[in-house]
């Protein structure tokens, strides 16, 4: 089976920035030449993350409120003892949802559901430069 790899680049604000891919990966998928298999998607880094949502002002701000519940921006995280950068809850939000995503596809088509869309979620305190990774397997 090939193994095809793909390259995202985008520039985010920080702070909890949500970025749908949906648009863009179910392209690298078309225009793969492959007809089924999976997509996996990766953020090369740990201050970011990916899932899947309803991508939905309301269910956005209720992802972003329960963030901050769970994983408060203001607590005192040792990394930041550390490394003096404030982004220590960035790195436990990342953790937390994760950096890879795999979606299947077939026909060329990911196969999510009618509502559910990939997006990217920058958590770190400041503007960056992101990529994010897709490889596919498939035939």
């Amino acid at each position: 089976m090939p193994v095809i790899t793909r390259r995202l680049e985008f520039s985010t604000n920080g702070n909890g920035e949500v970025i749908d891919i949906t648009e863009q990966v179910a392209d690298i998928v078309l225009k793969s030449g492959l007809t089924s298999g999976i997509v996996t998607v990766f953020v090369p880094g740990s201050t970011a993350g990916l899932t899947t949502i309803e991508y939905e002002e309301g269910l956005l701000h209720d992802l972003q409120k329960t963030l901050d519940k769970i994983i408060p921006d203001k607590e005192k995280y040792a990394h930041d003892e550390r490394w003096r950068d404030g982004n220590g809850y960035a790195h436990i939000r990342s953790s937390f949802l994760g950096t890879s995503l795999t979606v299947p596809f077939t026909n060329k088509r990911l196969l999510l559901g009618t509502w559910q869309q990939i997006i990217f979620i920058d958590f770190d305190n400041r503007s960056r430069s992101r990529k994010v990774i897709c490889q596919l397997l498939g035939e």
